[in-house]
């Protein structure tokens, strides 16, 4: 019974897992780089060992040595040796390992803002995962900050990662993408007015002329007030990603109005746009960047079918419109890209993006752009940066037996 009561309760805990948005495979190839890279470092910290001449007497054996470098010989060790080694090798030793490489994983982003409206949740899922390969799943959870507590359900299909090759796989499924724009819709940023001179002048003169007939109708204070072009997402986008490509699908309002000065404005029509974009990936440095292009678009009234056969001629001009001003500062922001949680001065390089069906994966090579000292010399505490190692003690301590 109590074995039924535990495999229920196991069944029940992973009916409730809370799936990844996001998987990492660190592979072989880069764990051996990362220790070549550590080795590294361990090596110049033992160059910044300032050892005191040794003189002194054991028995009738008088020793006096200056030399950087001690040749340790298991048959000439003497106790005062194994006491300088085990007060000063071992402690740098441990202070690097332990302390030092430390403050690079510090540097790996957890949960952090994108920028002024909505951050990003790397948090891990469940211990790594470690064989040949190191395999890390987190979160990848977009949010607005102004509702930090807030996350969407996560019912995606969960990214798989197989390969092998590169150093390092990425994957993203299509629940990250989704969080991202819902975050963005939640704070209100999916939405465009354009008043005046900022609708395009050849727009503006077809808007005019496509609704003549309201506007003469229209008092004369208002004939001639600046035109306003409104597009407002009604729903959160959402992604597609499939061996053919990745596709982002959005509805939204098209509201066309008169603004007079200093009286209320007057619509003169409202329509429902839907769109339908395409989206690369690309790995820059350890940013996640989205190229976008609009490939179908369709304007239609929820009014009547007679009006939107109205619509068909405002349907080119209004997806000339979106191209050229719309969708330029779209890229800029998706372009701007989104930090992937990998440590400070450690970037992506040669990646290769393949679709799958609902995630996709980026593989990718490794690249120091700075050397790990620099990293952990930035990061390092101030305290740390004063005594880089222990002093030795008084000389009344007894010598003890060197343990690395």
């Amino acid at each position: 019974m109590a074995l039924l009561r535990a495999l229920f309760l196991a069944l029940l805990a992973g009916a409730h897992a809370e799936l990844p948005g996001c998987k990492i495979r660190v592979t072989s190839k880069a764990l051996e780089l990362v220790k070549q890279e550590g080795l590294r470092f361990l090596e110049q910290e033992l160059e910044n060992i300032t050892i005191p001449d040794l003189r002194g007497r054991e028995g009738h054996f008088y020793y006096n040595i200056s030399e950087k470098v001690y040749d340790f010989l298991s048959t000439f060790i003497t106790s005062g040796m194994r006491f300088l080694l085990n007060q000063q090798i071992c402690p740098v030793l441990y202070h690097a390992g332990m302390v030092l490489l430390n403050s690079l994983l510090d540097t790996v982003p957890v949960r952090s803002s994108v920028d002024e409206l909505v951050g990003i949740d790397y948090s891990l899922l469940k211990d790594p995962v470690a064989s040949s390969n190191l395999d890390m799943e987190f979160r990848g959870a977009f949010f607005p900050l102004a509702e930090g507590n807030w996350s969407l359900p996560n019912q995606a299909v969960e990214p798989q990662l197989q390969e092998e090759e590169r150093m390092v796989y990425v994957a993203f499924s299509e629940f990250f993408f989704d969080s991202a724009m819902e975050s963005y819709f939640r704070a209100g940023a999916l939405q465009l007015s354009l008043v005046g001179d900022e609708v395009p002048h050849d727009l503006d003169m077809l808007l005019r002329a496509s609704y003549f007939g309201s506007i003469v109708l229209l008092s004369p204070a208002v004939i001639d007030s600046p035109l306003k072009l409104e597009l407002r997402v009604t729903a959160p986008p959402r992604c597609t990603i499939k061996p053919s490509g990745t596709t982002i699908t959005v509805t939204a309002s098209v509201t066309i109005a008169m603004v007079p000065p200093n009286q209320p404005e007057v619509q003169l029509s409202s329509m429902i746009m839907d769109a339908r974009l395409s989206a690369k990936m690309a790995l820059r440095g350890k940013a996640l960047r989205t190229q976008l292009d609009l490939r179908r678009f369709r304007i239609y009234s929820n009014q009547s079918a007679l009006e939107s056969l109205a619509l068909i001629p405002l349907q080119a001009p209004l997806k000339a419109m979106l191209q050229i001003g719309v969708m330029p500062m779209l890229n800029e922001r998706t372009w701007r890209g989104v930090q992937i949680p990998l440590p400070e001065g450690i970037n992506f390089v040669r990646e290769v993006v393949t679709n799958h069906a609902g995630f996709l994966t980026i593989g990718a090579d490794l690249h120091f752009a700075k050397g790990l000292r620099e990293v952990i010399e930035k990061n390092r505490p101030a305290n740390a940066r004063d005594a880089q190692a222990p002093s030795a003690p008084p000389a009344s301590t007894p010598p003890s037996t060197a343990a690395v």
